[in-house]
């Protein structure tokens, strides 16, 4: 499939063409800006060469209608679709959309949530529909790899009929942080969804994302691109209480303090100059405005990661990408430096030389540390076109429904475990039998304790497993008192503490999960249903009056498993399902792209 990717905004246009097939490749690539007098200055690359100049070509608009002459002129032809960036999705938007007038309008309605994005790029799209009005346009939005982020980190605390009104944290670059979590964890070959990874992407904008085992969690942009790190002409973290001060001391309007957060801050409010090259010019030459931008910058991303780290209870890999991310050694090091305590130790010689060639993601920490380090170029352009490719394959339904099953809060115990609650020598006593193959639900059972309260007469299942492991829904977190996190089963590192009571003892252990949601299926089942171990299916659950999607649905394949969906008793409640019920699948779009070769 050849996609047409168009990144349109105020006064520039970046387009590429791709090839995406199992190995996906580049075969043409532009950007033009400085529209002025009449004309543009261009650089355009295809076939291994690149041409730069000048175009008489007014604006953005005359450049896209001329497009299709210069993509003719290099052997560019029957493109199949024209994927578009679109900075701002709200809610409405969580995944990747193909647009048609009515979902314009509503992103149309998106622009004051980002007003210098979100018209640039639904101009682009306008004209995209114009020069080639038989291709299907889709648009991937920046803040779609976002929409996993937990209200708790996507909620401000302000009067409900702010929040009523749409008023709640997005986040943005994510097309970037996906790339570069993707491309991070093939450099380190592990599968995404078994790494903890924090995303800094450094440009004139500037954000940092928590991607927690392969989902994003939270991020340093909020309801506009204005929240988070320091950038080229932007703020970034303010108190918000500078509006009444600056309207009262200065009688400065909203309109005009929002202005000068937006265009007049950030290095540029600090030294005059945008461009973090100049500012190390001029640090380097003692101007002690610049050495303080620069250590500003970095304090506020070195903040981000630790704080991000936190979050996710763990840290495998910090990831540097964008203008300054990839090309700034000494801008990498000042945010490493401190972060020893973490595991992160940079390597002097790795990081002052990397190579970013044919999408080179080289690891820079010191031999030995526990975090690694990695640079790498983003490719949002590419990243926007496997996802396009990935919108417009039919995707239908798997004729075969999926029984689901509610999991109700249980516990899995380890040997240590067992004689603890209940004595030396102990063996449970299998009383029900489970659907899957070997699995059971004892006679006996125990009590969870918390800081809050208990959970009375809880159930062990068996068999006994190496290490042990504590599932809840979220309502049963609040009951305890404890913060559980979401966690496939047995990815426990980091997992908080709780009390078991049995019989004969107590016993203080980690492992305490609210249980990910997935598909226990076999590989007959898995083959019949065109499933893999380790991807993800949305599922779609028919009721007339409560029906749902539950998405990003773990399938998990092995030998003579009984195929069955477990939700738990909070997930169950949502869909109005008391026992059991039975959905149907359809591969989650977002899964797909994740899983895409890399070129």
């Amino acid at each position: 499939m050849k996609i047409l990717v168009i990144n349109c905004g105020s006064s520039s246009l970046k387009v590429g063409v791709f090839e995406i097939e199992e190995k996906s490749t580049e075969v043409f690539k532009a950007s033009y800006e400085k529209f002025e007098a009449g004309s543009c200055s261009y650089e355009i690359t295809s076939g291994g060469k690149t041409a730069t100049g000048e175009a008489p070509l007014n604006d953005i608009a005359a450049a896209l209608v001329a497009l299709p002459r210069s993509l003719a002129d290099r052997g560019v032809t029957k493109l199949d679709a024209v994927g578009h960036r679109i900075v701002h999705g709200g809610e409405d938007f969580r995944t990747t959309t193909v647009l048609d007038e009515s979902t314009i309008k509503v992103i149309e309605t998106l622009t004051p949530l980002a007003p210098l994005h979100n018209p640039p790029n639904l101009l682009g799209v306008r004209i995209a529909k114009e020069v080639w009005p038989n291709l299907p346009q889709v648009a991937v939005f920046d803040t779609a790899f976002h929409s996993t982020n937990p209200p708790r980190a996507t909620t401000y605390a302000v009067p409900r009929t702010w929040r009523d009104a749409g008023l709640r944290r997005f986040g943005f670059h994510g097309t970037s942080h996906k790339y570069v979590a993707i491309r991070a964890a093939e450099e380190i070959g592990v599968p995404l969804r078994d790494l903890q990874i924090v995303s800094v992407h450094l440009g004139n904008g500037a954000s940092v994302c928590a991607v927690n085992y392969g989902e994003s969690i939270d991020t340093s942009m909020g309801m506009t691109p204005l929240e988070g790190l320091v950038m080229g002409t932007r703020s970034g973290d303010v108190d918000p209480g500078l509006f009444g001060f600056l309207s009262r001391q200065h009688r400065l309007s909203i309109m005009e303090v929002e202005e000068a957060l937006y265009s007049d801050s950030g290095l540029k409010g600090l030294t005059g100059s945008s461009d973090m090259r100049d500012v190390e010019d001029r640090a380097r030459e003692g101007d002690a405005d610049a050495q303080l931008a620069i250590a500003l910058f970095a304090y506020r991303a070195r903040k981000y990661i630790g704080a991000y780290a936190a979050a996710m209870g763990g840290l495998d890999a910090v990831v540097f990408t964008g203008g300054i991310g990839e090309n700034s050694p000494s801008m990498r090091r000042r945010i490493c430096d401190g972060l020893e305590f973490m595991g992160l130790r940079l390597d002097h010689d790795r990081n002052q030389v990397v190579d970013l060639a044919n999408h080179g993601a080289p690891q820079i920490q010191a031999y030995g540390a526990r975090v690694r380090v990695i640079v790498t170029r983003t490719a949002e352009q590419l990243m926007i076109a496997r996802e396009t490719a990935a919108a417009l394959k039919p995707m239908t339904s798997v004729p075969a429904p999926i029984p689901i099953a509610v999991s109700a809060r249980h516990v899995h115990l380890s040997r240590r475990a067992v004689e603890a609650l209940f004595g030396a020598g102990y063996q449970l006593t299998p009383a029900v039998s489970l659907r899957q193959p070997g699995k059971w639900a004892a006679s006996e059972r125990v009590m969870l304790e918390g800081p809050k309260g208990r959970l009375e007469r809880v159930a062990i299942l068996g068999p006994e497993r190496p290490r042990t492991q504590i599932e809840i829904s979220r309502t049963d977190g609040f009951a305890l008192g404890i913060d559980a996190p979401v966690r496939d089963s047995g990815k426990l590192e980091g997992t908080p503490m709780v009390r078991l009571i049995g019989p004969a003892g107590i016993l203080d252990s980690d492992g305490l999960i609210v249980a990910a949601r997935h598909i226990h299926t076999n590989p007959d089942d898995a083959s019949r249903l065109g499933l893999m171990d380790g991807t993800l299916v949305d599922v779609h659950i028919e009721d007339e009056e409560r029906g749902l999607v539950f998405g990003k649905t773990l399938i998990r394949v092995s030998a003579n498993a009984v195929t069955e969906m477990h939700i738990d008793t909070d997930e169950a409640n949502a869909a109005d399902i008391r026992i059991s019920a039975e959905g149907s699948l359809v591969p989650d779009l977002s899964a797909l792209a994740v899983r895409s070769t890399e070129p």
